[in-house]
């Protein structure tokens, strides 16, 4: 059963037999949203917008390692980004991107990893629709959380959530936080306060 979270919102990692997951997924899927007015008839009523899924690896604080879409398996290749969607999905729900996450294989210094979106092409969340970020249990295929990413603004990135320890087991925490940057370097002072 799938938990809707809202922004702040915090989940166990384990299964309800109480054992640990052991990996998971962080789908990311989204639309453009349909233009409007003089705009659209000129331009056929739609635009590709390129977002992109990061994930990236802290240890006490500080950044250790990425996962995006030029750099798709973290260094201990326990994190691994499924490939760049430079469009969006046609509204199906399905995921658009992905990065799979081996629990287990996680290096014991990370203790956080935290989960990015950014429009690098530059279009704002005002211009996509239907957002959304969800975590499945990579072994059975349940989504396990889904939360979807606020639409509108003048954001052209959102800080979506991380994965942290705590006391030897893993939390998931929706943060849902509209950032500015088209890459996850720019997004880096703004995921500091999360951490």
């Amino acid at each position: 059963m799938s938990v809707n979270m809202t922004k702040g919102q915090q989940i166990s990692l384990s299964k309800a037999d109480g054992t640990a997951l052991t990996s998971v997924r962080m789908g990311l899927g989204w639309q453009a949203a349909p233009r409007k007015g003089f705009l659209a008839k000129l331009t056929g009523g739609g635009a590709d917008i390129d977002l992109d899924a990061s994930a990236v690896l802290f240890a006490a604080g500080q950044p250790i390692d990425v996962v995006f879409f030029r750099h798709l398996v973290s260094d201990d290749g326990s994190v691994r980004h499924t490939g760049d969607n430079l469009t969006g999905g046609a509204g199906a729900g399905g995921d658009d991107e992905a990065i799979l996450v081996d629990l287990a294989r996680v290096p014991a210094n990370i203790d956080q990893i935290v989960f990015t979106v950014n429009s690098f092409t530059g279009q704002t969340f005002s211009e996509v629709q239907n957002a959304f970020c969800r975590l499945v249990d990579e072994t059975t295929g349940a989504e396990l959380a889904r939360y979807t990413l606020t639409g509108g603004g003048s954001h052209t990135a959102q800080i979506m959530a991380k994965v942290h320890r705590t006391g030897g087991a893993w939390q998931m925490k929706a943060i849902g936080e509209p950032a500015t940057g088209r890459t996850f370097q720019d997004l880096l002072p703004s995921i500091s306060a999360h951490l």
